[in-house]
């Protein structure tokens, strides 16, 4: 019976001394040659048209080109339907001082844009930086030529997803249904650049009060803003009123402007921005005004910013350029 008693007692013991060194063995941690690896955490994804952070989850790298669509910017467009699904916007001088909108669509889709009008030679310098496709109602065969040149894809009058309004007036009745469009174009498989130099608002200088400027494109169109709530508000919007292009940011680019070298069906010369080299800027964010240079290497090239501290980045956020001519052009501030 002793004995018996004495190798339960040894049993008992070597199960405690197993449970006690399983307990220490987890608490350990293993050592380097044994523990798994593992791959730091991925960077956080940025939307390349807005500087703006990709929610958990989702992809910058879409099966679809931007799609710049080139918008009416007149009284008879009225009302412009889609500026507030839009990352970007850039307007540009066409003839008769007027101006018209390339619009700049990539994260957000929309199933109706327009009224949808037509390309010009300055498109060039504005859709290359982000290897674009563009969405138009056509162009005069000197356009195409040069689109065509520049290796630019377009959708015009024809292709799926473009089509007439009934309850519109032509030319002003040509609209998109982007959803459609981005199915036709050419698949990518890597992110646009950035198409501007994105940073935070807080790096920004703290420049001029300027509640209220106009971006004078001739004698016949300005482009009146006002800074309400947070955002920058077209006061001459041709866009209703919750359809209006939500800009954070205004930059005003000083160009140089030429003849395209023909005349459109009016009679009026055709403008054509230059949109290379370099030239004087203000960007108004947070109602302030803070002067700048900008610089862009070729049509292609993307922008960059400077003032006499050294280089500048723009507020992420939603944008819009105005390329005003250098000559006969200009910007007001009209309030302070």
């Amino acid at each position: 019976m002793i004995g018996a008693s004495v190798r339960r007692l040894a049993l008992i013991g070597l199960l405690a001394a197993s449970l006690a060194l399983a307990a220490c063995s987890k608490d350990e941690p293993t050592s380097p040659s044994t523990s798994p690896t593992k791959s730091p955490d991925a960077p956080p994804q940025i939307w390349p048209l807005t500087g703006l952070q990709a929610k958990a989850g989702e992809s910058v790298a879409l099966k679809h080109p931007v799609l710049v669509t080139k918008i009416d910017n007149t009284t008879s467009s009225s009302p412009q339907i889609g500026l507030d699904h839009a990352d970007m916007v850039v307007e540009e001088l066409v003839e008769g001082g007027l101006t018209r909108l390339a619009v700049f669509y990539y994260s957000d889709i929309p199933d109706q844009v327009g009224p949808v009008r037509s390309m010009r030679a300055s498109d060039v310098g504005i859709v290359s930086p982000v290897d674009a496709s563009v969405v138009t109602s056509g162009a005069a065969a000197r356009t195409i030529s040069i689109i065509k040149s520049a290796g630019i894809p377009f959708f015009a009058e024809g292709a799926a997803g473009i089509y007439r309004e009934e309850s519109r007036v032509a030319p002003y009745n040509l609209f998109a249904d982007l959803s459609k469009v981005a199915k036709q174009a050419e698949t990518k498989a890597a992110t646009p650049p950035e198409y501007l130099p994105w940073g935070d608002a807080g790096d920004l200088p703290r420049g001029k009060p300027a509640s209220a400027f106009t971006a004078n494109f001739s004698g016949g169109h300005r482009t009146e803003w006002s800074y309400q709530g947070g955002k920058y508000v077209n006061t001459n919007s041709n866009a209703d009123a919750g359809q209006q292009f939500p800009a954070d940011t205004v930059l005003v680019l000083h160009v140089k402007v030429g003849d395209a070298g023909y005349l459109d069906p009016a009679g009026n010369p055709v403008p054509e921005t230059k949109f290379e080299g370099d030239g004087v800027c203000q960007l108004f964010h947070g109602g302030r005004m803070v002067p700048c240079q900008w610089h862009k290497d070729g049509l292609d090239g993307t922008v960059t910013l400077s003032n006499k501290a050294g280089d500048l980045t723009v507020p992420a956020g939603h944008t819009w350029l105005e390329l005003v001519p250098i000559d006969g052009g200009g910007f007001t501030i009209t309030k302070k």
